[in-house]
């Protein structure tokens, strides 16, 4: 890739802003050195490794590499067998715990849907291949404790020499203080000083003859000695032969760590190598992740196709995003629209995402966007923004087209900025046009910038070559930024000028200097710029009633679903209060029967009033019959000879999914088994469900428990007409905590509910306590007609604590 476009494309500024991401200075070093690649292969690669980067940043969170030390200066001295410094030694341990830590980093978390497929990404290989050298990293910090200071447990010898230092410089410190003590009157402050790594003390210069020992320095002034007395100068002495020792056993501890890590010089340049390439990788994802950045989609066919484009340098409060697509139905684009209207930005933009992504880069667009593999990229892009034509003439303009002219191939891109301008119009627009079909017959990607009219006459008239236009408000005499593809740019001048306050006689003469192709060519796109604008206003308005339809749609069919609980709620209620009322009248005539059967037993009336008790016992049947929430009737009638135990089946009246136990009687009774409810019914109000009906209900073929049942009522249709309360009564009533008179009509009602749900059999649960309320309900049961039989729980039933009630 030319190293000119990269500057004009200012693709040096998005490298100083990816080495800003790097941590070490290897890391920075490779950001720096980073190029587009022309290789398809390789640019997916590098694609990958950025995607995978920025994946273990959203997963795992950042990973710095600031502990990366450049060691190669210290491998090339351990490679001549040469001792290494604490500096040096200490930047290994500084690379090998990176190493350590990079690796740990690297490792899979083992959760689903976090890796690959495979549990592999691109990265793998990079951190696999670390090797952290604990044992070496681990000696090297248990004997350098910082650049200036050594462990003293770091040799034996090193410990018994420092010992020793500490000893003598203890038995120093003890004979000054008795010195200072005896001779305070002499020195010119009580201290302690080092001159020349010896012990001093301060003695005013007028008693120097007062305290024998040997001078070691003066203070500027003069007045003050500083004096190593007589009697710790044997002392200093093997202090100082003790630290000289101890300076060689330093070294020798230092020629010990390098022996340590000589053989391991390859693994650490491999190592500093891999962790170099990891911070230049993680930089290209910080940048991304700072973008807001998507991997784009290579191809080696010519096709760019940028969704929501945003060019990275600008302000990403303000820029307009893009979309641009070349290279299918047309591979040169002229973009015409008159200055600050985002031409040249669009131009940059299409050329910095393709230097971009073939550096591995992601780019700041929509997810999908698709770029191209070009071998070269050519730009001829000056500053249009003022009077730049000066600066940037037309020679310098053509010297440089013409060198893209011979460089350029069919898989090049080249933009061109305001291409042949600088010159008189009308050649400068047929030279425009000469280059562009040049290129154009080379299949060259080509993308150029103008305001001349024949170029947009040629986009118009040439297979393969389309228009494109940068919008323009011309009430606001403000850009908006946007680029219409398709769409010829009108120059505005003359509507411009006019808004700026330029007489209208003027604008009238000027108009007269057009030819009138000219004018006639600027009307059409004047007029297919307004019905454009039209379109897109209605468009704009028939996606808002679009949407107005759907959220009344929405409303209506929450308000008809509302109604239509209501509405069921309001039957459903009525329905178990017009129950209600016919158990309590079965229940009172019940009883003045009886009564009336007692006081009429010697009269000889029995049979009429028997025959009276049938006849009424009938007409309430019937009423509760009429008055019963009906459901609809099955679908299909079952016949009782294809009905085998175990096939799934609905039961209509309860709106419940259950499994077939036994087969059906005479009367076509049967029982059916639904979650832990086995109820008696008949064969009449069963549908027999399909296997895809039976999987849908019960999931792995088990019976559907209780909790399910609520949940087949819950997805059943809106407009199904509900069961009352009664279809969902427990199996169970619960009374513990209740006074007898509390609990009584609890019970009555749970009974009278799970008797008309068909129940067989329920638990009552009173608890032991004192009985009581065990009594109560055992009186009350005898009374109740429905009752079969009654009884206390066994093991494991709840035992006395639970009764257990039989309905007939």
């Amino acid at each position: 890739m030319n190293q000119k476009v990269l500057k004009i494309l200012e693709f040096d500024k998005i490298i100083k802003e990816l080495t800003e991401y790097a941590s070490s200075s290897l890391g920075k070093e490779l950001c720096g050195r980073l190029t587009p690649s022309s290789s398809f292969e390789e640019i997916r690669a590098w694609q990958a490794q950025t995607t995978d980067a920025v994946t273990r940043i959203r997963l795992k969170g950042s990973i710095s590499f600031s502990g990366v030390k450049d060691i190669g200066d210290s491998l090339k001295r351990l490679d001549i067998g040469s001792s290494l410094s604490i500096p040096e030694l200490l930047s290994i341990s500084s690379l090998l715990t990176a190493a350590a830590r990079a690796k740990a980093y690297g490792r899979h978390d083992g959760e689903k849907g976090e890796q690959p497929d495979d549990g592999f990404d691109s990265l793998e290989p990079l951190f696999a291949a670390l090797e952290p050298l604990t044992p070496l990293n681990n000696e090297i910090k248990r004997c350098i404790l910082s650049e200036d200071q050594v462990a003293d447990d770091a040799s034996i010898g090193l410990s018994h020499i420092r010992r020793s230092m500490k000893h003598i410089a203890g038995r120093i410190h003890s004979q000054l203080n008795s010195t200072l003590n005896s001779n305070r009157a002499y020195l010119q402050d009580a201290v302690i000083t080092m001159r020349d790594g010896r012990y001093c003390l301060p003695v005013k210069a007028e008693y120097k003859n007062q305290v024998s020992g040997m001078v070691h320095d003066q203070s500027a002034t003069g007045s003050t000695l500083f004096i190593e007395p007589m009697v710790i100068i044997k002392l200093n002495n093997e202090l100082r032969e003790l630290e000289i020792q101890e300076q060689k056993e330093i070294e020798a501890v230092l020629a010990s760590l390098s022996n340590e890590a000589a053989p391991h010089m390859e693994t650490l340049k491999l190592d500093m190598e891999r962790l170099a390439q990891l911070d230049f990788i993680f930089a290209k994802a910080g940048l991304s992740r700072h973008y807001k950045c998507s991997a784009p989609i290579f191809n080696n066919k010519g096709y760019i196709h940028i969704k929501d484009g945003r060019h990275p340098l600008l302000n990403p409060q303000k820029v307009v995003p893009i979309n641009l697509w070349m290279g299918k139905e047309f591979d040169l684009l002229i973009v015409t629209g008159p200055n600050t209207g985002g031409k040249t930005v669009s131009l940059k933009t299409v050329g910095l995402f393709t230097l971009m992504g073939q550096a591995g880069l992601h780019i700041p667009a929509w997810e999908g966007s698709e770029l191209a593999v070009f071998e070269e990229v050519f730009a001829d892009i000056g500053d249009e923004q003022s009077i730049e034509q000066s600066l940037s003439t037309f020679s310098a303009h053509m010297t440089n087209i013409v060198t893209i002219l011979n460089e350029a191939g069919s898989h090049s891109l080249c933009l061109f900025d305001e291409l042949g301008a600088g010159t008189d119009p009308t050649e400068g627009a047929a030279l425009a046009i000469s280059i562009l079909s040049f290129l154009h017959n080379l299949k060259c990607r080509t993308m150029a910038t103008t305001h001349y009219s024949e170029l947009k006459v040629f986009a118009l008239t040439t297979s393969g070559v389309e228009n494109a236009s940068c919008e323009f408000n011309v009430e606001t005499l403000q850009p908006t930024y946007r680029l219409l593809i398709g769409v010829p740019g009108k120059s505005n001048a003359f509507a411009i000028s006019k808004k700026l306050g330029l007489p209208d006689y003027i604008i009238e003469d000027a108009k007269t200097h057009l030819e009138a192709k000219d004018e006639s060519f600027e009307d059409l796109l004047a007029s297919l710029e307004s019905s454009r604008l039209t379109i897109e206003r209605e468009q704009a308005e028939i996606n808002t009633y679009k949407e107005e339809i759907t959220q009344l749609k929405a409303r209506l069919t929450q308000k008809e679903e509302r109604l239509n609980e209501r509405k069921e709620k309001v039957l459903k209620n009525a329905a178990e209060e017009a129950q209600r009322i016919l158990r309590e009248a079965k229940e009172t005539a019940d009883q003045t029967i009886k009564q009336i059967n007692k006081l009429s037993s010697s009269s000889g009336i029995n049979k009429e009033l028997e025959a009276e008790r049938a006849k009424l016992r009938e007409q309430l049947k019937k009423a509760d019959d009429q008055l019963a929430v009906k459901s609809k009737g099955p679908s299909q009638p079952i016949s009782p000879k294809k009905l085998k135990i175990g096939d799934g089946v609905k039961v209509l009246s309860m709106n419940l999914k259950g499994t077939v136990s036994t087969l059906p009687n005479a009367k076509g009774d049967l029982y059916v088994q639904m979650g832990i409810l086995r109820s008696l019914v008949n064969i009449k109000d069963l549908e027999l469900l399909h296997e895809k009906d039976i999987n849908a209900s019960f999931g792995d073929g088990s019976s559907a428990s209780y909790g399910s049942r609520a949940q087949n009522r819950r997805e059943g249709s809106s407009s199904q007409i509900k069961l009352s309360k009664s279809s969902t009564i427990s199996t169970e009533v619960n009374l513990i905590g209740m006074t007898v008179d509390e609990a009584m009509p609890v019970m009555e009602k749970y009974l009278d509910d799970a008797y008309l749900a068909h129940l067989s059999n329920v638990r009552v649960v009173h608890g032991r306590g004192t009985g009581a309320l065990k009594n109560a309900c055992h009186k009350r049961l005898r009374q109740l007609k429905y009752v079969k039989d009654f009884r206390l729980g066994e093991f494991g039933e709840g035992d006395s604590g639970v009764t257990i009630v039989t309905f007939k």
